[in-house]
């Protein structure tokens, strides 16, 4: 198992959990559905374990096969919402609303320290293609502060962040 898989099933379940399912005679396979992601770890998605009481019949490739289709039958509704967040223009007052609302009104729950940053790359981003003024700049401005933090607490960040794009106000 790679080390960012591990590092994503430890942030899915307790630390203990995680030790005691893959040491024991229990089969398990962690699918993550829905998963939206990116180069910058940008994700939303459910997470669904599969697990195997007795690991004499499970099929790993049954398994795996049945979690890549449920991924692929999610890729439409991803690339509008992506196509979605490109077309919502945004004042810098309603990206500053939203720093706020995210930071000090506490409806994100991540670390606070990462506020300055966030403004910083949203209004003087390091890729010319996030220069347009829109919630997909934005949404990438916080995923790129997310890379400041470890691994496990970057995995949760990035988790809450889609949740969060999803309660907030259409523009």
């Amino acid at each position: 198992m790679s080390s960012i898989w591990r590092q994503a099933l430890r942030a899915a379940v307790s630390r203990s959990e995680f030790e005691t399912r893959t040491t024991s005679a229990w089969g398990w396979l962690a699918l993550l559905d829905c998963v939206f992601g990116c180069q910058n770890l940008a994700f939303r998605g459910d997470y669904s374990p599969v697990l195997a009481k007795h690991s004499k019949r499970f099929s790993l490739e049954d398994a795996l096969s049945i979690g890549v289709d449920r991924m692929q039958r999610n890729f439409e509704p991803m690339r509008q919402q992506v196509e979605s967040w490109r077309a919502q223009q945004l004042s810098a007052q309603e990206a500053k609303l939203t720093i706020y609302r995210a930071f000090i009104e506490g409806d994100l729950e991540v670390p606070r320290h990462l506020a300055r940053r966030v403004h910083d790359l949203y209004f003087n981003p390091n890729h010319e293609e996030f220069q347009p003024r829109t919630m997909w700049s934005l949404s990438n401005a916080f995923t790129s502060a997310f890379k400041e933090l470890d691994p496990i607490p970057q995995f949760r960040a990035t988790a809450k962040l889609g949740k969060f794009f999803e309660g907030l106000p259409a523009e």
